[in-house]
């Protein structure tokens, strides 16, 4: 019964004696019951304290059901709601529906019937909500995983290690590793595979958006909230999370994601009451966790919680046996070839950004060949093996600086200097790569 008792369900009527008996029947059913005389009262309830299902009147004196229906809509409001009638009216009924009614049933009812209709309005709406989460996201081929070196070899060992264990995993690796890529295929191998799989990129989202991003918000809880929103957690109860580079998370908020993760519990910005929630959390980062600690940038004892499995990718530069392989993936998705010598210039590359940074160049080949075989010559000229020179240092700090200077400019190079676009090629945030600029004086 834990899936009903976390649920709310507001009970409009204008009738005493009704309103009494269908708060006995939703408590027998194990849901909790939140009480309405009237439209325009319930409209204040879900406003103050929301509700996850709202079973309504048709017939009230002043605002009746479809008026509830109709102002629900109208201020964004996205509550399932089931209507009762004491007839069966064909054009009441189908009105209803059109402002978004979940079900209309006909009074007298007992209990099972009731039942029935608020369990199928409850998971129709997560159905709604999942459809439209998926729709969203692009398609992921988790099947090809492409590369048979031995450090690709020991990838999927540990994947297969980890996959049915129910332990958090920390991914760590380069960008353009493929992080995401092994987190899908973990959850696709775990008893988890049924349900949703949902990736949040911290990077990507501003500090002061992550929190309701993650957890959820409800109506009227910070200026532009105009309606509820479930977070990323809810979304995945009984599924995977994947926090791509959980790193620069803001500190603050670490520790409400610490909780979390140790207590199954979460709330959603401007709420009052715990949610319970079932995941898997898998993360990744593109950094050196340990550093991250010292550096005061990742919560020791969320590096400990989350590091209890951890997975380290090569780069591209150390399994380079895999590079045709992987080239001839991308470019037979355009229905193209590659030349010998291609393949030559592309495995001399040492690929500082690794199987992203190869994709993204065999993608701009294609665009700049006429035919359907590329060639060297579609390659770009500074696509060479020195091009990449060995660090002339053996700091790590520098070594770092000196690379990440070379990505951000090509970077830059590739998008003609939009740096919105250099951002995503790169895989951080807008306000990252502002600060690297000025940090390295690039412009």
């Amino acid at each position: 019964m834990n899936k009903t008792e976390k649920k709310r369900i507001l009970a409009v009527d204008d009738e005493p004696n009704m309103r009494r008996l269908l708060e006995i029947m939703l408590k027998q059913a194990g849901y909790q019951p939140l009480l309405a005389a009237s439209g325009r009262e319930a409209l204040e309830i879900l406003a103050r304290e929301g509700a996850d299902l709202v079973v309504s009147d048709l017939h009230m004196p002043g605002m009746d059901g479809l008026g509830l229906l109709a102002a629900m809509q109208k201020d964004g409001m996205n509550t399932p709601a089931i209507i009762v009638t004491a007839h069966a009216e064909v054009e009441t009924a189908v009105a209803a529906m059109k402002l978004g009614a979940a079900d209309y049933i006909v009074r007298p009812f007992d209990l099972e019937m009731l039942e029935i209709a608020m369990m199928r309005a409850l998971s129709l709406t997560r159905l709604k909500i999942e459809n439209r989460f998926l729709r969203d996201e692009a398609e992921r081929d988790v099947d090809n995983m492409i590369g048979d070196s031995p450090a690709m070899r020991k990838v999927y060992e540990a994947i297969r290690q980890v996959a049915p264990e129910k332990a958090t995993a920390l991914i760590v690796g380069e960008t353009g590793t493929g992080k995401e890529l092994v987190a899908h295929a973990i959850h696709k191998l775990s008893p988890r595979n049924d349900a949703m799989f949902v990736a949040v990129n911290c990077a990507a989202i501003p500090a002061d958006m992550l929190e309701s991003e993650l957890f959820g918000h409800e109506r009227g809880a910070f200026t532009g909230a105009i309606k509820e929103r479930i977070g990323k957690f809810e979304l995945a109860d009984g599924g995977t999370l994947f926090l791509d580079e959980v790193t620069e998370m803001p500190v603050a908020l670490q520790a409400k994601l610490l909780r979390a993760l140790q207590e199954g519990v979460i709330e959603r910005l401007g709420g009052h009451r715990p949610i319970n929630v079932n995941i898997r959390v898998v993360a990744a980062t593109n950094r050196d966790p340990q550093q991250a600690v010292r550096d005061g940038q990742l919560r020791e004892d969320l590096y400990y919680r989350l590091n209890v499995f951890r997975l380290d990718l090569p780069p591209l530069r150390e399994r380079s046996a895999d590079i045709p392989a992987l080239a001839q993936h991308f470019v037979a998705q355009r229905n193209m070839t590659l030349a010998p010598d291609t393949l030559n210039r592309l495995a001399a590359y040492r690929w500082p950004g690794n199987v992203r940074e190869l994709q993204n160049v065999l993608e701009r080949a294609a665009i700049m060949c006429s035919g359907d075989t590329i060639t060297a010559a579609h390659l770009p000229a500074d696509l060479a093996p020195d091009a990449t020179p060995a660090p002339d240092t053996l700091s790590i700090p520098e070594a770092t600086e000196a690379l990440e200077r070379r990505m951000i400019a090509e970077a830059l190079k590739q998008t003609n200097g939009n740096k919105s676009k250099a951002a995503r090629l790169l895989n951080i945030s807008e306000r990252s790569l502002w600060y690297k600029l000025t940090r390295y004086d690039l412009g």
